[in-house]
């Protein structure tokens, strides 16, 4: 591997240098709790360990001999897997923390190694099979390439296990508010497109992309990601996740609406300001021969300067029409214009 293995007893924790290892974004903590937590059969179990070893790091080989490793942003995951190792697979494994240096100084990891019997927890994992090779008496045992086979023709709780497992390696899930995402930073070309098949037959919608020579797979319909959350163990986060959201949405909404109706005021208090100049030119025109009906209309758009076309229907006497308001106001125009005319052709 080239770096120091720090080893130490299960349940402790080193510091050593992170050898430039990456670093999974910021996630909800209580989702990785969650998902730590969750009850899960054998099946579901084993596919989630082998999806997080294989998505955390994986394998390596150091003098012709197999390591597993894998590493986390998150404690929880990382005991989670120590655990499993060590519980079911019947393997020591060793936990250290990896100083990661970035922006605000540095960042903690924590590294779930497998040493004395890596090769047959690889094996145990189904990230190694034994193949007939050409030539060979004996079959070779050669590492798999993105997920388990096995693993992904499985019945749906061990898909949800591989999901659970990547999201805890390397999922991320948007703040609420913004726009939707549950993001899954993947390994490889191959475990991006296996874990994309395995949503697939989970029946989601789910996007391979490239980022900055990093492959992601991604969900991005907000119903979804809430429904996967809680399909693969977290409940109470999606619950949250989604009432979040739906707070956001409506206050962008209620902010929407507001600036619609603020424009639409200004709209409507600019064309009053304009109809009253025009009905104060038309009056200064005709003088005392308006037809009753147009001068009251007239009269009430200089009086009430700021109300709408509905409003000033609301203070005539008797009440009418927001159309026949505007009607009387429009012909008192027109005639005002019609007489202006008249003159102009006689003066000529």
């Amino acid at each position: 591997m080239g770096r120091p293995l720090g080893i130490i007893c299960p349940g402790s924790v080193l510091s050593v240098d992170s050898g430039g290892l990456e670093v999974r974004g910021v996630t909800l903590q209580a989702v990785d709790k969650e998902l730590t937590e969750a009850e899960t059969n054998a099946g579901s179990q084993e596919a989630q360990a082998a999806t997080m070893i294989r998505f955390g790091g994986g394998l390596h080989i150091v003098r012709r001999h197999i390591i597993v490793e894998a590493q986390f942003d998150s404690l929880e995951a990382a005991s989670w897997l120590q655990t499993t190792i060590t519980d079911h697979y019947r393997h020591k494994a060793e936990m250290i923390k990896v100083m990661k240096p970035d922006a605000s100084g540095s960042r903690a990891r924590y590294s779930v190694r497998v040493i004395n019997q890596g090769g047959v927890l690889a094996l145990q994992t189904h990230l190694i099979q034994l193949t007939s090779v050409a030539g060979k008496a004996k079959p070779v045992p050669l590492p798999v390439r993105g997920l388990p086979v096995d693993v992904l023709a499985a019945d749906r709780s061990e898909l949800e296990g591989v999901v659970r497992g990547a999201f805890l390696a390397g999922g991320t899930l948007s703040e609420p508010e913004r726009a939707s995402v549950l993001d899954f930073v993947c390994p490889g070309q191959e475990s991006a497109d296996d874990l994309q098949r395995a949503l697939h037959r989970l029946g989601y919608d789910a996007r391979v992309r490239e980022t900055r020579s990093v492959l992601h797979v991604s969900l991005h319909d907000p119903d979804d990601i809430q429904h996967l959350l809680q399909q693969i163990g977290a409940p109470q986060a999606a619950r949250e996740w989604g009432s979040r959201r739906l707070d956001g949405v409506g206050r962008g909404k209620a902010n929407r609406l507001a600036n619609f109706d603020d424009a639409n005021m200004r709209r409507s208090v600019k064309a009053a300001v304009e109809a009253r100049e025009k009905v104060h030119h038309a009056f200064d025109v005709l003088g005392d021969d308006v037809p009753d009906s147009l001068r009251k209309a007239g009269e009430l758009r200089l009086k009430y300067e700021s109300a709408s076309l509905e409003e000033l229907g609301r203070y005539a006497d008797p009440p009418i029409s927001k159309d026949a308001i505007a009607g009387r106001i429009r012909r008192l125009l027109q005639l005002a214009e019609r007489v202006s005319r008249q003159r102009e052709n006689q003066k000529d």
